[in-house]
């Protein structure tokens, strides 16, 4: 499975989003797109989103991380996560690899995380209206927190 990723939770603080390093794409990044779209300012989603996750300290080398198409998930259904729900999904994430899971269904908060946990990425986010009558397949484990 071969999935963009956003390298670091960080990258979404500051005002633009940066590039994961070792990659240069030539195109314009991912708030510059987002910046054209609403005719040069960001998107209040992505400043609240931005906001929420200014508290938070840069994350550890293998803490989780999200993938573009989370991140535009959680952005459209203003779904937010603090600092001690990350911790909660690193531990959930964790407990998931200890045990050989690969694909886990994470039910935390009222929101679903569908997260490879071989590679620790979050892929995709519901909300709890999202969860009614779907069905989730290719996964191997599902954690209740």
């Amino acid at each position: 499975m071969d999935i963009k990723k956003v390298s670091q939770l960080d990258n979404l603080t500051t005002p633009e989003l940066k590039k994961p390093q070792g990659i240069s794409s030539g195109g314009p990044s991912f708030a510059e797109t987002l910046g054209k779209l609403q005719g040069g300012s960001q998107m209040p989603e992505l400043q609240a989103l931005q906001a929420a996750m200014a508290p938070m300290a840069p994350p550890a080398a293998d803490a989780v991380k999200f993938s573009n198409h989370a991140i535009e998930r959680m952005m459209s259904r203003g779904i937010q996560f603090n600092k001690e729900d990350m911790t909660r999904l690193n531990e959930a994430v964790q407990r998931a690899a200890s045990k050989g899971a690969k694909d886990s269904l994470i039910l935390m908060n009222d929101s679903a995380l569908i997260v490879s946990v071989k590679n620790k990425t979050v892929v995709t986010v519901m909300d709890k209206n999202a969860l009614k009558e779907n069905v989730f397949t290719n996964i191997d484990s599902t954690i209740v927190m």
